[in-house]
């Protein structure tokens, strides 16, 4: 088994056209995922590449390096749209974890029940992809197309997050379900970033849910229904959740799952809204 550790990007996409590699950042899902399993590919990791790392304000928004920890998201001074990544990040696994865990490896891991994804994809998040022959950007919810599954094509890898500039008035929050604080994965996840106009309305709003889909989900129908609405008054209808398809396993059975986001959700608007109240 073979490991590089390149620190220029194009050398990395070099050798993944000439190796059989594994891409590699914290490795904190990589190596519990492969349990017993021998490796049978070389490791590519990217954590040393020049600009994969750090946070980086542009004329158009955030860029997120693809290898930039969550304990480094955690600590930044970032705007109040950006409380729920915050919050997310502080409650990725352990503090251990957290220093080693990368966002894009949140990504690409293509868990239903990432902790990153709900935040991100309230956020307007696209994923930054670098090939051999170009360089592209999507938007995040189309880049996660189901469990494990994900639109990287053979010899690209995430080169970043870019996060588009928001209102800013918005605010955010998240709120997560374990059956424990850390080391736990998510019964369900709920984000959301709020705005309120000069009377208390509510006049820009995201949801996203997590732990509940194949993939995290924005609920549209439900965000097109808060604009206007006070945020105390705000009530979720079945009918808000209807994209959602949440299974029933060991940590939870599906109509649980359902009564939590809508408490959740609830939740989360107040504490966007009305952060004082």
């Amino acid at each position: 088994m073979q490991y590089f550790a390149p620190t220029a990007l194009n050398e990395a996409l070099d050798l993944m056209a000439s190796e059989d590699l594994n891409i590699i950042a914290g490795g904190t899902d990589a190596f519990p995922a492969r349990g017993q399993t021998p490796l049978q590919k070389g490791l590519l990791d990217i954590t040393r590449i020049d600009g994969l790392s750090g946070l980086e304000w542009t004329s158009t928004g955030l860029r997120i390096g693809a290898a930039t920890s969550w304990s480094e998201i955690a600590r930044a001074d970032l705007p109040t749209c950006f409380a729920a990544l915050q919050a997310a990040a502080r409650d990725v696994g352990s503090v251990q974890i957290q220093n080693s865990g990368t966002i894009a490896g949140n990504i690409c891991n293509a868990s239903p029940a990432a902790d990153g994804m709900p935040p991100l994809l309230t956020l307007g998040a696209e994923v930054e992809l670098a090939g051999p022959s170009e360089i592209r950007q999507m938007p995040l919810q189309d880049f996660v197309t189901g469990p494990r599954r994900t639109q990287l094509r053979p010899g690209e890898l995430v080169t970043a997050i870019t996060i588009p500039a928001l209102p800013p008035h918005t605010r955010s929050a998240f709120e997560k379900l374990g059956s424990r604080k850390y080391l736990v994965i998510s019964i369900t996840m709920v984000a959301v970033v709020i705005g309120c106009d000069g009377e208390g309305r509510i006049d820009f709003a995201r949801v996203a849910v997590g732990a509940c889909s194949p993939v995290a989900k924005r609920l549209i129908g439900l965000e097109a229904d808060l604009i206007g609405q006070m945020p105390q008054q705000v009530v979720i209808t079945p009918d808000h959740l209807s994209p959602l398809s949440p299974i029933s396993d060991i940590r939870a059975d599906a109509d649980y799952r359902l009564d939590v986001v809508s408490e959740q959700i609830t939740r989360a608007i107040h504490k966007a809204a009305l952060p004082n109240g």
